[in-house]
């Protein structure tokens, strides 16, 4: 062990202008505001629109953001991993394509695709290049484009989806402490069957036969994903804090992923958090997959302290779940 420790330096984030409200879905297919809103907590979400543009546009523009809080160059960054399951391509990876378009010339990349989890399955990997002594400065980007994968005649997964993309620089923290404290990663390949795109992998290749089936939208089966998010997402939070010896009134914030409101306060309450300790951010962009914890701390930049203890929670498909704890590394 080096006994170094990678802490989070700075944080980036974009989301599209193109404002998808719950009144306009109202128009397209068979729900109400209402309805959205009361089971899932959601107002509104963002659509990346244009011809050409991709989750790498996304990626690109919060990382630029980041580089710019830093005071930093592409040139410097040694890693950069994408995490997402809308990639512009089915390859090259997107990390490659978000390297071109920064300038990122003295960096590697990859991509790895956790869904929801995504981004935690990154950081934690990101993490291990800084504590390892092998890189000084990597970049954990999350992001996805949704709506290129959504069937917008299906009430069960287009209110629930958004587009977005939020990063985070990673460096070696110093002797305080702070810093990724610890994760806790898990899978369950058998939830397959409820959450995911039928076709346009090695399994099924494209065919128009598979097109016109509309196998290449997201599929959901609402009900066993939200009964097994719930114990998840809540189990997985109480097992990194027991785990760390924390109490709630050890955690300034949870950080949940931003799947659905009534998920979230089911951690919230396991937990014994206040409300005001929960980052909430799904009213304005809905759930972005590998983008929904970044923009949380995006959004929540300028509250956080140095010190503070956080607590990022997720869960996605696969199954895909996990939390991580952190000491805040820098105030804003």
């Amino acid at each position: 062990m080096t006994g170094i420790t990678a802490a989070i330096t700075a944080v980036g984030g974009h989301v599209p202008d193109y404002v998808l409200t719950n009144q306009e879905l109202e128009k397209m297919v068979d729900t109400t505001s209402e309805w959205i809103e009361t089971r899932t907590g959601i107002k509104e979400r963002r659509i990346l629109k244009g011809e050409g543009l991709g989750t790498s546009d996304m990626c690109v523009k919060a990382i630029e953001e980041l580089l710019k809080k830093r005071g930093i160059t592409a040139k410097e960054i040694d890693l950069i991993i994408v995490a997402t399951v809308t990639p512009d391509y089915v390859f090259p990876s997107t990390s490659n394509v978000v390297c071109d378009k920064l300038g990122a010339t003295n960096s590697w990349g990859f991509d790895l695709a956790g869904a929801c989890s995504g981004f935690i399955y990154a950081l934690t990997t990101g993490s291990q290049f800084i504590e390892s002594g092998k890189h000084k400065k990597v970049i954990v980007v999350g992001g996805d484009k949704m709506s290129a994968i959504l069937d917008y005649s299906d009430r069960s997964t287009c209110i629930i989806f958004g587009d977005g993309a939020g990063a985070v620089l990673l460096e070696p923290a110093g002797s305080d402490g702070l810093g990724i404290k610890d994760s806790v990663l898990k899978v369950d390949g058998s939830g397959r069957v409820h959450l995911h795109q039928k076709a346009g992998g090695s399994v099924k290749p494209p065919t128009h036969a598979t097109v016109d089936a509309k196998e290449h939208f997201v599929y959901q089966e609402g009900q066993a994903v939200f009964k097994r998010a719930v114990e998840g997402m809540a189990d997985v939070t109480m097992e990194i804090m027991d785990r760390n010896q924390l109490k709630a009134k050890d955690i300034a914030w949870l950080v949940p992923h931003q799947a659905n409101k009534r998920i979230i306060e089911a951690t919230r309450q396991r937990m014994e958090l206040p409300e005001e300790q929960v980052m909430i951010n799904i009213h304005k962009y809905g759930n972005t997959t590998a983008g929904t914890i970044p923009l949380c701390l995006w959004d929540y930049e300028k509250q956080l302290k140095k010190g503070d203890s956080i607590i990022i929670s997720t869960f996605g498909a696969g199954f895909t779940w996990g939390a991580m704890y952190i000491k805040w590394a820098y105030n804003s």
